[in-house]
């Protein structure tokens, strides 16, 4: 009996997105199926290029596949495209397949520091991914990234980005003398990030990162309102009065309707680089303790290191100025779980496509 695609298919069902909790062929994630005697090849196309499960995924349908009477040998080849979302006609951003703030109760905590350096973790997966520095009051993404005497031009009546490390960034600190402080009132504030959203050539994203000022003011209120979030990532610091300012946070964006991402502790455990020996510096309230206390996703920790503070000192994320590092690879953990975590905001709610 020659092997029939409803027999692969249905073996693949057994295989589950273990974040999204349904199967693959549910999903829609196979594609281009073909059935040669007994040679079976098809593709997986995840939902992000950042998929942290992107390998166990591939042994699974690998096994199940192996299993079906007949079967010699499969191929499986691994591929990803970030999902759209539903646009309107007023969206400000058509082309950003997930808008995600980067926020904070208090400032000190690193947020420009995590939104650096996941921006470049999730574009060495392959991802279009741009930065907005929506922090009118302190823009610090152009020196981290070493570009602070960069200053942008426009085309057909639309601000270019500059570009960077593979990302696509927008500051206003792009647009002002060096040295010169903001003094705007609410409502200014409330218009320049509309503008660098609205008025900036973002062109295609997989993920646009919104670095956004700390506290609960008018640029995250602002951003909540006028962007198609896909949600909030919240950054805190092992210190009680920083997880207790986080918490307003949380608080405010979920008033917005804006998902909660999840919790990214800073400054964690330092570790020594004679030793490898972890010291928790800090004695306060860690991460994934506010994370369960809010109930949102806990994405994980990034040590203490002296090494990331330097290296955006001279301009240099320290994902790529220390690749091997063990602040690197939790990077790289975190902005796999964040990917997982827009896709799951994107496919949960809304119909299921159809497998090919």
């Amino acid at each position: 009996m020659p092997i029939t695609e409803s027999q692969v298919l249905e073996a693949l069902k057994s295989v589950h997105d273990p974040d999204l909790h349904r199967d693959i062929v549910t999903l829609g994630f196979i594609k281009d199926l073909k059935i040669e005697g007994g040679q079976i090849s098809f593709t997986i196309e995840l939902t992000t290029p950042a998929c942290p499960v992107r390998e166990l995924l591939k042994s699974q349908a690998e096994e199940a596949v192996s299993s079906v009477a007949g079967v010699d040998r499969v191929s499986v080849s691994m591929t990803a495209r970030v999902r759209d979302r539903d646009t309107n006609p007023q969206d400000l951003l058509p082309g950003v397949r997930h808008v995600i703030a980067i926020a904070s109760g208090k400032g000190g905590v690193g947020k420009s520091t995590v939104t650096v350096n996941l921006a470049v973790a999730l574009a060495a997966t392959g991802a279009k991914v741009g930065i907005l520095d929506a922090d009118v009051y302190g823009p610090s993404i152009p020196m981290m990234l070493g570009a602070g005497s960069e200053r942008p031009y426009t085309q057909d009546n639309k601000i270019l980005p500059i570009e960077r490390f593979g990302l696509l960034v927008m500051s206003i600190g792009f647009l002002l003398e060096e040295g010169q402080a903001v003094l705007w009132r609410g409502p200014m504030v409330a218009g320049t990030v509309k503008q660098l959203l609205e008025d900036v050539a973002w062109g295609e994203l997989d993920y646009l990162l919104v670095d956004l000022p700390p506290g609960t003011g008018d640029a995250p209120m602002s951003l909540a309102q006028l962007a198609p979030l896909t949600g909030v990532v919240i950054v805190t610091t092992p210190h009680n009065v920083a997880a207790n300012i986080a918490g307003k946070s949380v608080q405010l964006f979920r008033r917005l309707n804006a998902p909660i991402l999840g919790v990214v502790e800073n400054m964690a455990a330092f570790i020594d680089p004679e030793t490898g020996k972890e010291t928790r510096i800090f004695s306060g309230m860690s991460g994934e303790e506010l994370a369960t206390s809010l109930n949102v996703p806990y994405l994980g920790s990034i040590p203490l290191d002296p090494g990331i503070s330097a290296a955006a000192d001279q301009g240099v994320p320290s994902v790529v100025a220390f690749p091997a590092s063990k602040q690197a690879a939790a990077f790289g953990d975190i902005a796999g779980r964040l990917a997982q975590e827009c896709s799951i905001q994107v496919l949960s709610p809304g119909p299921v496509p159809t497998a090919v």
